[in-house]
């Protein structure tokens, strides 16, 4: 027989265990995820087929028709983390933008509605650029918010499917076609970090001049159109920093160079 000093002994134990068993289950969740993102999953690799064909020149009608029968429940399932989302997302976007504007340069004419219009057939669901960019790479911003709010009205499909976090680095990958975008690279999930910075760094050094004397740089106008993703000024600074652009501790005044919205394809970044 069990005697009643013996349970109490037993219950000061539970909230022990309890948190030692909750430690266990969020290690354990936590290296499912890290397994994950060193491996390319279908969905990733698929992404990355796509976008070489596109660049290297060969059809890509099959893997469009391998897009749109894709399945919302099998790619909620295979892009786990933003890395694999922001993988995805990015080689699909910028797929597409080539394919789009190759076959019909015309559309470039009226911006608005061509990154507006859904027009990109993806899981049985015509999405526009505008739902990739917006939506789900940046976690359902309204576009001409500053990236300072979000969109608490969206669809299921959205929900599922978008970043849980705000990442700037994002629109130095993101190429709308226009001269001033930043070039097309391939991403994958597990160099995912390395390449954006090295993207973004080489992008930020070649569209922006940095004056010493003065202690000013004049920059990207993206910084100014997507401040809120960049966290504001101090932001900005950061990472202009980070990539070597200004000198350490300088915090120069930014200035915003103009954009190029001359049609320009086929500018991929060299590996």
């Amino acid at each position: 027989m069990i005697k009643p000093k013996h349970f109490l002994k037993f219950g000061a134990l539970l909230p022990i265990a309890f948190v030692l068993l909750s430690f266990s289950c969020s290690n354990q969740k936590q290296l499912a995820n890290n397994t994950a993102v060193s491996e390319n999953n279908k969905y990733v690799r698929l992404s990355i087929e796509l976008l070489n064909a596109v660049k290297t020149g060969k059809d890509s009608d099959e893997l469009k028709g391998e897009y749109e029968n894709l399945h919302l429940d099998s790619l909620t399932k295979y892009l786990i983390t933003d890395t694999h989302k922001k993988a995805f997302w990015i080689n699909t976007y910028n797929a597409y933008i080539q394919i789009l504007l190759a076959q019909s340069p015309e559309y470039f004419e009226n911006r608005g509605d061509f990154f507006g219009k859904p027009q990109i057939i993806i899981a049985q669901r015509k999405l526009s650029f505008d739902d990739i960019e917006h939506g789900i790479i940046r976690g359902s911003k309204i576009k001409l918010s500053l990236g300072l709010l979000k969109n608490p009205l969206v669809g299921e499909f959205e929900k599922k499917l978008r970043t849980d976090n705000e990442d700037g680095r994002v629109h130095f990958a993101l190429n709308c076609g226009a001269k001033s975008c930043p070039l097309v690279a391939i991403y994958d999930a597990k160099n995912f970090d390395a390449k954006i910075d090295k993207v973004a760094k080489s992008f930020l050094n070649k569209m922006s001049t940095y004056n010493k004397e003065e202690n000013t740089v004049l920059t990207t106008p993206l910084f100014s159109w997507f401040r809120g993703d960049f966290e504001g000024k101090k932001g900005i600074l950061k990472l202009l920093e980070q990539y070597e652009v200004i000198s350490k501790g300088s915090e120069p005044e930014i200035k915003y160079d103009d954009y190029d919205w001359t049609l320009s394809l086929g500018n991929y970044y060299g590996e």
